[in-house]
């Protein structure tokens, strides 16, 4: 050990916390639009190390707790901007938000550090215990599975994104969670060749790099498939339109012509070929159905369906994200849903998706009653709830193929996007991004990537800012459109593959491969390794 690693080891046992935090900060760095995937993986196998030697269970639980704080503020930093957008509410304010997320979801890196080094052999003086890495990434995999869950879950940067878009063909097989895994067995190999475990090192290496090299042939295999089966089917030409109307201005009643008109004119036929056009979530304000009470039009239903026709070809047809009312029986507005529309050339409305996967404090306020008793409303825009939608279903769009949809961020839920039973052609995820700072749009666009190649399905993303894009079966960006500026993709939608051993089986992949690690791990344990 040289004299700075000496000099580092001595501050880590002086401050064991601190240093904690700090490595969870630097493994953020590894998220889009960082993308510092290295720095990742040895801020993960610091942290392992010093879990490792912590004295007791109760050093190890605070250990992975200030590890997740720093992790969790660094990575989730942007929601503080997207605070500011609710009620115009100061920035101090937004950063209280993000830390106290962070002191919520650090519990689960806490509970996955407090198990590992529960099976840690004791008499292990290397912290390089073959057991203790493998129990570490089963139990990351598993606390990251249910924090995408728990209290309807918040599954936003699981670890395994750092992998795309570099090495993420494993996610066909084990999902986002098993990726995770697999990165905190990465970091044990670090650990292992640090402490001079050559062989233990180069086993597990080898082992992750074949399993990942036939993970990347089964992907090769899946092109040539689709390119097989694609044969004689019909493309889906599309148009995506990005208008660049930012959140300050999206709801502004005095912009709202300017805002049509930005989205008119990137969306007007440029030859009489019939397409799909893709509009963001919550593209225009106007209410497309009749029934609600008249204070809420603008415009009547009719006028607002011609505006978007005379937009449209003959065979052209629209989904865009628009607002639903809910009444009560007295007619009154009890509740809104974030829906996607479908409408046709001839000004009818087709199927409709209801988002089912809510944003608290963004669509919905929890204990509504209660906050806003003690003068708390404010933390959620808007005096109703939004109402979630019974989940994911397929629409049928006709000549236009299937699609599934996914509204803004309901696409981060892995296993959760698609409706099995009638699998689409592709997944269309409307978005607005516009208030998710400078890190939430290139973390929210990684993230798709990683359904698509999941699911084997291409995934089209509009959103009003940034960053709008098509993505092929395997996640790679096939064409895209940068953060704040105008534009639209005229393209047709990639062909999907054939359904992968994650579309069939979903997360029972990634928690059986948590469940095999642990297994291995006893059983290392058993034989005091």
């Amino acid at each position: 050990m040289t004299a700075t690693s000496s000099r580092i080891a001595a501050f880590a046992d002086r401050w064991p916390k601190l240093v904690a935090l700090l490595l969870g900060a630097v493994s953020a760095t590894g998220f889009a639009p960082l993308n510092l995937w290295p720095l990742t993986l040895l801020a993960l196998a610091g942290w392992m190390t010093l879990v490792a030697k912590a004295p007791r269970g109760r050093r190890a639980f605070g250990l992975g707790w200030a590890f997740g704080v720093g992790h969790f503020t660094i990575g989730l930093n942007w929601i503080a901007t997207a605070f500011t957008y609710q009620a115009a509410m100061p920035a101090w304010l937004g950063w209280i938000a993000v830390v106290l997320l962070a002191l919520y979801l650090a519990v689960y890196p806490a509970l996955a550090a407090w198990g590992a080094w529960a099976i840690k052999p004791k008499a292990d003086t290397h912290f390089a215990a073959p057991s203790y890495i493998l129990v570490f990434a089963s139990l990351w995999t598993l606390t990251e599975w249910l924090r995408s869950w728990v209290f309807t879950g918040f599954a936003w940067n699981p670890l395994g994104v750092i992998a795309v878009p570099h090495v993420a063909a494993p996610a066909r097989w084990i999902g986002t969670y098993g990726m995770s895994g697999i990165a905190c067995l990465l970091a044990g190999v670090l650990i292992l060749a640090f402490y001079r475990r050559r062989v233990a090192a180069a086993s597990l290496l080898a082992s992750l790099v074949l399993f990942w090299g036939a993970a990347f042939l089964t992907q090769a295999g899946s092109d040539a498939d689709a390119a097989v089966r694609s044969k004689g089917m019909e493309r889906i030409p599309i148009t995506v339109v990005q208008p660049n109307v930012g959140q300050q201005d999206k709801w502004e009643g005095s912009k709202a012509d300017a805002n049509f008109a930005k989205l008119a004119r990137l969306t007007s036929p440029k030859d009489d070929t019939p397409r799909l056009i893709l509009w963001p979530e919550a593209a225009v304000p106007d209410y497309l159905e009749w029934g609600y009470p008249s204070a809420y039009y603008d415009r009547s239903p009719a006028a607002a369906r011609a505006r978007l026709v005379a937009l449209m070809n003959p065979g052209d047809l629209m989904l865009l994200g628009a607002l639903k009312l809910e009444l009560d029986q007295a007619g009154d507005v009890v509740g809104a849903r974030n829906a996607v529309m479908t409408i046709h050339a001839d000004g009818t409305l087709g199927p409709r998706y209801d988002k089912a996967h809510l944003v608290p404090y963004g669509e919905y306020l929890p204990m509504r009653p209660i906050l806003s008793a003690i003068g708390l409303s404010r933390l959620a825009p808007g005096d109703i709830d939004f109402w979630p939608g019974p989940g994911p279903h397929t629409l049928d769009l006709g000549t236009f193929g299937r699609a599934g949809l996914q509204i803004c961020y309901e696409i981060i839920f892995s296993g959760q996007v698609v409706d099995r039973a009638h699998r689409p052609d592709f997944i269309f995820n409307p978005s607005n991004d516009a208030w998710f700072g400078g890190w939430g749009p290139p973390q929210h666009l990684a993230q798709a990537r990683l359904r698509a190649i999941e699911e084997g399905l291409p995934v089209v993303r509009a959103t009003p800012t940034g960053i709008s894009a098509i993505i092929d079966a395997d996640g790679r960006i096939v064409e895209s459109l940068p953060m704040h500026a105008a534009g639209r993709i005229d393209s047709f939608v990639p062909k999907a593959h054939a359904p992968t051993l994650f579309a069939r089986h979903g997360n029972m992949l990634p928690v059986g491969f948590a469940l095999l690690l642990l297994a291995a791990a006893i059983a290392f344990r058993r034989r005091g390794r």
